[in-house]
Parts: structure tokens; sequence; C-alpha cells
């Protein structure tokens, strides 16, 4: 996918005070066990999703990703565990230079059938408003990179997307 979004899949940032939450729609033309097991197979979120990962896969089990670009450390108890229909877990991120407050929030994977595919209802709460403002178009580029990935197509390249993207979402820093 190298060409601009469409109004579709460009993801929202609803800020809410200090903290934000990113809201992503995307419909993916696979079945949900397929999507499914990409987005909870270490070797599928080594690929797409450039994460190394640890699922404890049931109710209160756990996550353990190094994941993205920065390799950022995430840690979480899985909330919702509802195969092939909703992940939902903790996002958990020790405070680091790019994050000097970490992260605790919680992210949710929804999958719909629809017709035959999927409608994927992403969402990532609880992140502070300046994180959410610069995962807005990371998550973008992420959600390019499954959909490729399910469609055994070549990977966009993540910096890239994201730059090609970044236009389309709230500037992560406004001077004052």
């Amino acid at each position: 996918m190298s060409g601009p979004a469409s109004a579709e899949e460009v993801g929202r940032v609803v800020e809410e005070g200090d903290e934000a939450t990113l809201v992503f729609r995307r419909r993916l033309a696979h079945p949900p066990a397929q999507v499914w097991r990409a987005l909870t197979d270490p070797q599928e979120l080594a690929t797409w999703y450039m994460t190394r990962a640890t699922l404890d896969g049931r109710p209160g089990g756990s996550v353990d990703f190094h994941a993205g670009p920065s390799q950022l450390h995430v840690t979480g108890r899985i909330l919702t565990w509802d195969p092939p229909r909703v992940l939902e877990h903790e996002w958990k991120v020790a405070a680091r230079p790019e994050l000097p407050a970490g992260e605790d929030a919680v992210i949710r994977w929804e999958l719909e059938p629809d017709a035959g595919g999927t409608l994927l209802h992403l969402t990532h709460r609880r992140l502070h408003r300046m994180t959410a403002l610069g995962f807005a178009p990371g998550t973008h580029a992420f959600l390019d990179r499954l959909a490729a990935r399910l469609d055994g197509t070549p990977l966009p390249g993540w910096q890239e997307r994201y730059t090609q993207v970044a236009p389309r979402y709230p500037p992560s820093w406004t001077p004052r």
C-alpha cells in the first residue's frame, strides 16, 4: 500500500485532557480466525508488528512484547481473551527517554465477521496525550503492514509509511 490512505482507513485521536484514545476501523478481506492468528501468533507478530512476543493466551494471562522499531518493552495482563473475537490487554511501558512517564494503557482488538472478511476495531485507550498523537501514524502504519501480511503482498516499510500518513493526523507537538 504505497498510496495515500482512504478516509475509512484513517484512525482518530480522541483527546480527553492529558489522555487520549486511538480508534481505528479496518475492513480486512480475511476471516476472523486468520486475523486472530496474525494478532496472537508470535511468529506472525514478528513479521508485521515487528514484535518479539510471548502471550499466555487466556483470561488473566499475560503479554510480554518487545514491540515496534524502538523495541518498547510492553507488558500486561490479558483482560479479555475471546478467540477469534476479542483480545484486550494492558499495555504497560516503563519510563524511558521518549516516554518519560511510561505508559499504563489498554489496547483492545475486536474482530467482527463482515461479508466473508473481518471488520477490525482497534482502541488504544488511556495513553498520555502526547504519546497518542505520536502513535497514531505509527499504528496506522502497523495496520497497513497487517493488511499486507494477510494479503500476502510486500509489507510497506514502517518508517516510510509513517511519514506518508503522518500529515493525516494531528501533530504530536505544537509550539505554544
